[in-house]
C-alpha cells in the first residue's frame, strides 16, 4: 500500500495558447496538512481545480491511495473524498447557514422531507468548531460578515468528511483569532486521519500549519520540502527563480520627511469611529494596524468622501477640506486603493488602458470627445512603469493575475499624483514576487512627497512597509509606535489594549 494517500503523476494541462501545467508531481501523506506555494501563474490553481474534479488532465494521473481515480465532475471529486474550499465565496446569502452548509445534501427522512431538526444540530456542532455558538444555524448568510461567510465556507467542505481537504487561501478573510481556530482544527482533522492541501500567499502560515510544501513555478513542478528543514528565504527563491533581498525596501530617515500634509482633527462617524486624530508627513508611509472591526477602512472612506463623518475636521497641505464624493477627494488630491479589487476598484469587463485612466477621465477629454491617443500613450508608459504582464493594453482585466490586477490598479492611483495616497490591504491575495514590486512603488511614490496610509490586516507587512504605525481599537486610537523599533508584540498589545486612548503615543 501507497505512503501517500493523494498523488499526481506527471499532470499536464494545456488552455489555447497556454501550457498551464506541465508534468506537475503532488504526494500528500495520509494525515497531514502540505502546502502548495508559487506565484501567481504558477499553476496551483489550475492543479486545484484538477484534483478538485473541475478540469480533466491532458495527461498524467490521479491517484488516490495508491489506486488511480478519474473525476468526470466536482461533486465526483467529494465523493470519492476530495473537497476545495475555493477562495471565491459560492454561499448563497438568502439561504440560511444550515442550508447553505448542507446544501443538495439535507437529511429527509422515509416520505423525502427534509429533517430541518436534525440539519440544524448538525451545523450548530459544526458551528461549535470555530467558537461561533452564538450564531444560530436558522440565520441567513448574508446577514454574516465576509469573515464569517468564509468560516461557513470551511464547514460545509468539512461537513463531507473529505479524505483530502483543499484550502485556497482559506484566512484571506480571516481574523486573527479565527485563523488560529482555522489551524487548530486543521490539526484536529490530520489527527483524524483528513489531510489538507493548504494554499496561500501569507508565507508566514506554512510554518504555522504544514508538514510538506510542493513549490511551483511556470506550470512546473520546482521541488518537495519538509517544512522543518527549510525557511521563508528557501521559499521565496524556489518560487521566483532568485533571491529576493528586503522585499519591503530601506526605510528612510524620518529627518527627511517634508511638512504635514494630512492632518486629521477628532474625526468621529456613529456607530463606526469617535475622536480619531493623526498626521501624515510628505514622504512618509503609515501603516495602520488593528484587528478586524477596529475602524480603519471606515476612517478611510470618510477621508476618501465615500461616507461623510458626523464631526471633525480634515486638513490637506494647511487647507481645510470636507470631501462629499470620491470625486470631490480626487479632485482635492486624495487618492483610494480599495481593499476589493474586484468588487470595487476596477472595471472588470473593461480593458488595462481603460482601467488606468477610469478615475481621472477629465484629463483625456478634449471638450466632449475621449483623447484615445493621450489615453493610449498613458496606458503604455503605466503597463511599462509597473511591469504588467500583457501583451495588449487592450486586455480586459479579468483575464489578468491577481498581481497584475493589483498593479493595474495601483497605476490607475498613482497616476492622478495624489497628495496622498491611502492604501486598503495593498497586496491581498497577491503572490511574493509582485508584493515586492508593489512595495518598491510605494517606496518610489513616498520619495516624491506622497504622504502614504497603509491599512492591512497582515502583521508582518505592516512591520515591514511602515515608517510609523497607528493601532486602532474599537473605532479609536489605540497608540502608535515607531515603524524602526515596532515588533509585533507592541503593536498587538495596543490593539488588545482594555481602554484605548484616544489619542497618540
Amino acid at each position: 500500500m501507497s505512503e501517500y494517500l493523494l498523488e499526481a503523476q506527471d499532470i499536464v494541462k494545456t488552455f489555447p495558447g497556454v501550457r498551464a501545467l506541465n508534468g506537475v508531481n503532488l504526494r500528500i501523506r495520509k494525515g497531514e496538512t502540505h502546502a502548495l506555494v508559487g506565484e501567481n501563474g504558477a499553476g496551483k490553481s489550475t492543479l486545484m481545480l484538477t484534483l478538485g474534479g473541475v478540469y480533466k488532465p491532458d495527461s498524467g494521473q490521479i491517484l488516490l491511495n495508491g489506486s488511480p481515480v478519474t473525476f468526470s465532475s466536482s461533486h465526483d471529486a467529494v465523493s470519492q473524498g476530495i473537497s476545495v474550499v475555493y477562495q471565491e465565496l459560492s454561499m448563497i446569502p438568502a439561504l440560511s447557514v444550515a442550508e447553505n452548509i448542507f446544501a443538495n445534501r439535507q437529511p429527509v427522512g422515509a416520505l423525502g422531507m427534509i429533517k430541518r431538526r436534525e440539519m440544524m444540530k448538525k451545523a450548530s456542532e459544526l458551528l461549535a468548531l470555530f467558537d461561533l455558538e452564538d450564531i444560530d444555524p436558522a440565520t441567513p448568510v448574508g446577514n454574516l460578515s465576509l469573515a464569517t461567510q468564509q468560516v461557513i465556507e470551511i464547514l460545509k467542505a468539512i461537513s463531507t468528511n473529505p479524505a483530502v481537504l483543499i484550502l485556497d487561501e482559506p484566512t484571506s478573510s480571516l481574523t486573527e483569532h479565527e485563523a488560529s481556530r482555522l489551524f487548530e482544527n486543521i490539526a484536529r482533522l490530520n489527527a483524524r486521519g483528513i489531510s489538507c492541501i493548504y494554499i496561500s500567499h501569507h508565507l508566514s502560515e506554512i510554518f504555522k500549519v504544514a508538514q510538506s510544501v510542493t513549490i511551483l513555478r511556470d506550470g512546473t513542478y520546482v521541488c518537495d520540502a519538509r517544512v522543518s528543514d527549510i525557511d521563508e528565504e528557501f521559499l521565496i527563491s524556489n518560487m521566483v527563480g532568485r533571491t529576493l533581498v528586503d522585499i519591503y525596501g530601506r526605510r528612510p530617515d524620518p529627518a527627511t520627511f517634508g511638512a504635514v500634509r494630512l492632518d486629521v482633527q477628532n474625526l468621529s462617524r456613529a456607530g463606526e469611529f469617535s475622536q480619531v486624530h493623526f498626521q501624515l508627513k510628505a514622504g512618509e508611509i503609515v501603516g495602520f494596524s488593528g484587528l478586524v472591526g477596529a475602524g480603519r477602512t471606515e476612517v478611510a472612506l470618510a477621508l476618501f468622501g465615500a461616507t461623510q463623518r458626523d464631526s471633525g475636521k480634515v486638513f490637506l497641505d494647511g487647507k481645510e477640506i470636507r470631501p462629499k464624493s470620491p470625486r470631490d477627494a480626487i479632485l482635492s488630491g486624495l487618492g483610494y486603493l480599495t481593499e476589493d479589487r474586484k468588487q470595487h476598484g476596477l472595471y472588470l469587463d473593461f480593458d488595462i488602458r481603460q482601467n488606468l485612466v477610469s478615475n481621472q477621465l477629465h484629463r483625456f477629454t478634449i471638450g466632449a470627445l475621449m483623447n484615445d491617443r493621450a489615453i493610449d500613450q498613458a496606458a503604455a508608459t503605466a503597463i511599462a512603469d509597473y511591469r504588467i504582464a500583457t501583451k495588449s493594453a487592450k486586455r480586459n482585466v479579468r483575464m489578468l493575475s491577481g498581481g497584475n490586477q493589483q498593479k493595474v490598479l495601483l497605476g490607475a492611483w498613482i497616476g492622478i499624483e495624489p497628495k496622498v495616497l491611502i492604501v486598503d490591504e495593498p497586496t491581498r491575495g497577491v503572490d511574493i514576487g509582485a508584493r515586492s514590486e508593489i512595495y518598491g512603488f510605494l517606496r518610489q511614490l513616498a520619495a516624491k512627497g506622497t504622504a502614504i496610509m497603509v491599512i492591512s490586516s497582515d502583521l508582518t507587512e505592516i512591520l515591514g512597509i511602515s515608517d510609523r504605525i497607528v493601532v486602532m481599537k474599537g473605532g479609536r486610537i489605540a497608540g502608535e509606535v515607531e515603524g524602526a523599533t515596532a515588533t509585533e508584540e507592541s503593536v498587538i498589545s495596543l490593539a488588545t489594549a482594555t481602554k484605548p486612548t484616544g489619542g497618540n503615543h
